[in-house]
């Protein structure tokens, strides 16, 4: 049987025996297309005596490359594992506890990878090719998916898998020690009260995982309208909740449904709040322009290096999709934004709020920031040890008095 797993070519033949066997008239179910690959090991007569571990081995394998993700679904099963990196079929990475290594198997061929991509994305009804040949997908448990082929990758097929195994939650959050129970309980009262959030950080802070523990704080009774490139949001609490996601243009070049269409289209949707997953271009116009247009409660992210800094690129997208001056493009962020959230990845690899910071007001020409909690370190150079402290008291009442809850 050692033979017979380093043979390529065997597998390929079974897997191509395996197809012939396939209805295409109807949809199969997972058990008849195990039995199609029962039958074809065992009429293979030259694999010599196979134990019952190795046949179970086997049709494992020939499973998940018709009806799984191939040899990536043990990696996607483990819940250790947060993101797998496959740079080309040769080379394999994934991170785990912060930290990544190379797998030790890797793709039979490129055609291979290339089945599972194909497989990945047409589950989501995208499209990816060497005429568009990046591509954003999600798996049936939340994951993240996103791919780059050739030209553009230089080395092959590029996969990414970035894991949510479980929604992250607040109480999570405090138990691994992101977040402060007394910052956690304020913006608790402040998301009731409906005061519109943004959530910033670097790529890997957890800015996606953060929006969803602190949506669990949304009001049960209210309409909530989540759009994202690919959902990952889940607010199972809410009942009244309407999930949109971006589209892709087609083969011709046309029928891209991007944020900004979205956003448009949910203010129609009588929303309560609006959640957008992440801003990244102009969309960031039709964002605040919700927001200041009675649709309070609102929540967005967005990724960059500190607050001020996630400003200054908030003032860049809406420059994109607008002619406007400098000023005017502040003033509605000062007026949309109600509170800034910044959280972060330490050299430790944990996850923590560093900084809460109110949008005070527009003065001078420029925006006033209220800092409200900052993450001060005390510990060592291994392991980031230290607290969220608090640095100011809120300023802009109006809300919490109109609707009724307190700090």
């Amino acid at each position: 049987m050692a033979g017979l797993e380093q043979d390529h070519g065997l597998k390929k033949q079974l897997k191509t025996e395996i197809l012939q066997g396939f209805s295409y008239e109807r949809q199969m179910s997972d058990e008849e297309i195990s039995q199609i690959i029962d039958e074809k090991i065992f009429e293979r007569t030259d694999m010599g005596v196979m134990t019952l571990g190795e046949r179970l081995k086997l049709q494992r394998e020939l499973f998940d490359s018709f009806r799984r993700l191939d040899i990536l679904q043990e990696l996607v099963d483990d819940p250790a594992i947060t993101e797998i990196m496959v740079n080309g079929p040769e080379d394999v990475f994934v991170e785990t506890g912060g930290r990544i290594e190379r797998w030790e198997r890797s793709f039979e061929s490129r055609e291979q990878l290339l089945d599972l991509i194909q497989q990945i994305v047409g589950r989501v009804n995208r499209i990816v090719n060497t005429s568009s040949p990046i591509a954003d997908a999600r798996l049936p448990d939340g994951s993240r998916v996103h791919v780059v082929l050739e030209p553009v990758a230089i080395n092959g097929p590029i996969l990414t898998i970035r894991k949510f195994p479980e929604p992250m939650t607040m109480e999570r959050l405090l138990r691994y020690g992101s977040i402060s129970e007394e910052a956690a309980e304020v913006l608790k009262v402040l998301t009731a009260a409906r005061y519109n959030i943004f959530v910033s950080g670097g790529t890997g802070a957890g800015t996606t995982s953060f929006l969803n523990a602190l949506s669990e704080f949304i009001p049960t009774e209210e309409r909530v309208i989540t759009i994202e490139d690919s959902a990952e949001l889940n607010l199972p609490h809410i009942e009244n909740l309407v999930r949109l996601e971006t589209r892709e243009a087609n083969a011709e070049g046309e029928g891209a449904i991007g944020i900004g269409g979205l956003i448009r289209a949910a203010l129609r949707m009588r929303p309560d709040r609006i959640i957008v997953g992440e801003v990244r271009g102009k969309e960031a116009f039709d964002m605040l322009q919700a927001m200041n247009t009675g649709h309070d409660g609102s929540f967005s992210t967005g990724h960059a290096n500190s607050v001020r800094d996630m400003l200054s690129r908030l003032e860049v997208m809406v420059s994109m999709a607008a002619d406007l001056p400098l000023m005017a493009i502040r003033r509605q962020i000062a007026s949309a934004v109600d509170i800034m959230v910044h959280v972060a990845r330490m050299r430790d690899k944990s996850r923590k709020v560093v900084a809460i910071e109110e949008v005070d007001r527009f003065e001078d020409g420029e925006i006033i920031l209220n800092p409200l909690y900052t993450f001060v370190e005390t510990g060592t150079d291994e392991k980031v040890e230290g607290e969220l402290k608090k640095t100011g008291e809120l300023k802009h009442w109006e809300k919490l008095r109109f609707s009724g809850y307190q700090l």
